[in-house]
């Protein structure tokens, strides 16, 4: 099990857009929908589920851009507005929690996904492993992920 301390730092490519995370993401999930695919131009995108108070932004302020999901929600993101590097995601209205990109981080030592959305999405190619979570669109309930993620990772302050 890894143990990580708080907070948690990160930021965009190029380094102007800096932030500070200070409770411990409640999961980690690759997320394999269109959407994802689009804005990384990759096969998936590996997301931390945050509390959306817990996040402060330590340096710049972010851009934001606005689309509708394939699950229907309101959602918008949280860029660099020189790099175009994606931080966050979040809906509208909010429910206070946040999808941070886990490739931000500085420290990625720790970060392994414990589930797999989406998957009806998923590339052809992709090797899904035996025993991983697999969603077909976006969980109901969240509960399986968050708790094997607390099984790969212990946060202190």
């Amino acid at each position: 099990m890894a143990k990580i301390s708080l907070p948690l730092e990160g930021g965009c490519q190029c380094g102007k857009l800096r932030y500070a995370l200070t409770a411990p993401p409640l999961m980690l999930y690759a997320c394999h929908c269109a959407n994802c695919q689009k804005q990384t131009g990759g096969a998936f995108v590996l997301s931390t589920a945050i509390v959306e108070s817990a996040l402060s932004f330590t340096e710049g302020a972010p851009s934001k851009t606005e689309w509708v999901s394939a699950s229907g929600t309101q959602r918008y993101g949280l860029f660099c507005g020189d790099c175009g590097g994606r931080i966050a995601n979040g809906q509208t209205p909010t429910n206070g929690i946040l999808s941070l990109r886990a490739g931000t981080f500085d420290d990625k030592s720790w970060v392994r996904p414990a589930a797999h959305i989406w998957v009806k999405s998923a590339q052809s190619w992709f090797p899904f492993a035996e025993g991983d979570l697999l969603f077909d669109e976006q969980p109901k309930d969240y509960g399986p992920i968050a708790e094997r993620f607390r099984s790969y990772v212990e946060f202190s302050a």
